[in-house]
């Protein structure tokens, strides 16, 4: 077991217990299950929806090669700038260098899990640069100097009363401060900074490949905000994020903003086609894209673990999943955390690392059930386990194991040779440390239905 795996161990036994951790997450995934069960019923016929979103991001993942230059050569059309970058270190170069033309030293930034990916705001302090996350949920754990929770809800683990004692400690605001005070506060703190700041990073929802856009989606306006006053605008977007044309956003923002956050459709929705023309009033001088592969080419090759390129980032997976609820979302070490985390990480970041996600499920499909794009998620986890397997990743004592238990599950001979005590005792002593730490061992009957059966039958002789 890698180092990383021991820690996600070590971090799930603690949370799993964690009483107060599970009470506050119980309650905000209720909230959301509330209200995501209205916006669904309102689209008439949700399983065709899905399985149109299904049917254009195959299309689109399987001609990347050809949406993406499409994508870039109409962007340049109007003025904006295409980088490509292959990896986290040549994004955070990029980025350095644009500023560093600038003479630029304050970034404001929306909500981007993709900033998340490439650690840019560790990146930007190293170079004496301040990046501010403007996003509520985000500079709330910011400021605690954490990483975000969940994909859609960064403060997820927080309580009100938690953020209230953290605004109460770092502003002076009252300790029973309520939501409207705490958001006036951060507002306060906030707009200052737009109207200062040097540069504005977002990510983005979807970039449109006809257009040559970039759609946002959110419900604060502050990545409206971050795009309108700054000189410069910084997109960083991963390759897979690309649609093909500006009609598709009448299926996927509503099934976005449903899946999310329950609602019809987030209260900001922008599309940015480039820098400021001549005839516009507002927007930066200079607008940058930066496609970001970062490992995603490594899943573009897995033809059957493909799909999980389709992911939206809704976040409904993670709030369907069992393991997840009990665990939480910093466990995973990993910006992408929950089943589809699950799924993409071991590909992006290294199968050797990251492959015990994979077992981190307990296989139900309610991941798969939920997901809008209908990516088959639970079974692209029994994939990635596959592919340990052969990549010999497992240990030689799970691999003696499971071949054992193979033989004798194949053999009736060799399933009945052992009695039920002989068969408890065999639990006891090699399992009693890892699955009857924390439950009770099952307890094998005296004798095996087979054997019953021989016993019946002679008795009906």
């Amino acid at each position: 077991m890698t180092s990383i795996a021991e820690e996600f161990v070590v971090a799930s036994e603690n949370k799993v217990f964690d009483t107060d951790h599970r009470r506050i997450i119980n309650f905000n995934i209720g909230k959301y299950n509330a209200a995501v069960g209205k916006g669904l019923s309102r689209i008439a016929n949700l399983e065709n929806a899905k399985r149109k979103a299904h049917v254009i991001k195959w299309k689109v993942i399987e001609n990347l090669d050809k949406v993406l230059p499409e994508f870039e050569a109409n962007f340049q059309r109007r003025g904006g700038k295409v980088i490509w970058a292959n990896n986290a270190e040549e994004a955070q170069r990029e980025i350095l260098a644009i500023m560093q033309r600038a003479g630029a030293k304050t970034v404001v930034k929306s909500k981007s899990m993709v900033t998340e990916e490439i650690h840019l705001n560790e990146f930007l302090e190293t170079n004496h640069i301040e990046s501010l996350e403007t996003d509520l949920g985000e500079y709330i754990v910011q400021l605690l100097g954490q990483k975000p929770y969940h994909i859609v809800t960064p403060a997820m683990h927080l309580s009100k009363d938690d953020i209230a004692k953290l605004f109460n400690e770092r502003f002076g605001t009252p300790i029973d401060a309520t939501s409207e005070q705490i958001v006036l506060k951060a507002r306060e703190l906030l707009r200052e900074k737009y109207l200062s700041a040097d540069v504005g990073i977002t990510g983005a929802n979807f970039l449109i490949a006809d257009t040559g856009s970039i759609a946002i989606s959110e419900n604060e306006g502050n990545a409206r905000l971050s795009t309108t006053f700054p000189k410069i605008h910084i997109a960083i977007v991963g390759i897979e994020k690309i649609i093909p044309s500006m009609a598709d956003l009448d299926l996927f923002w509503p099934m976005l903003a449903t899946h999310g956050t329950g609602q019809n459709l987030t209260v900001y929705n922008t599309i940015l086609s480039g820098p400021r023309q001549p005839n516009e009033t507002d927007g930066p001088e200079e607008m940058y894209v930066i496609l970001l592969d970062n490992g995603r080419t490594n899943l573009l090759a897995q033809k059957e673990q493909r799909q999980g390129l389709y992911c939206i980032r809704c976040g409904a997976c993670l709030n369907a999943c069992p393991i997840y609820k009990n665990v939480g979302g910093h466990t995973y070490n990993t910006p992408y955390s929950g089943p589809i985390g699950s799924v993409i990480t071991p590909h992006m970041r290294g199968m050797e690392d990251f492959k015990h996600l994979s077992n981190a499920s307990s296989l139900c499909g309610a991941c798969s059930e939920v997901c809008p794009v209908k990516i088959d998620i639970h079974k692209m986890l029994l994939l990635n386990r596959r592919d340990s397997v052969k990549e010999n990743l497992n240990t030689k004592k799970e691999g003696w194991g499971w071949a054992l238990w193979k033989k004798a599950m194949l053999s009736r001979k060799l399933t009945d040779f052992w009695g039920g005590k002989g068969k408890n005792r065999i639990l006891r002593l090699f399992f009693k440390k890892t699955w009857g730490q924390y439950r009770d061992m099952p307890e094998v009957a005296e004798k095996s239905f087979s054997k019953l059966w021989v016993e019946k039958e002679k008795t009906l002789e």
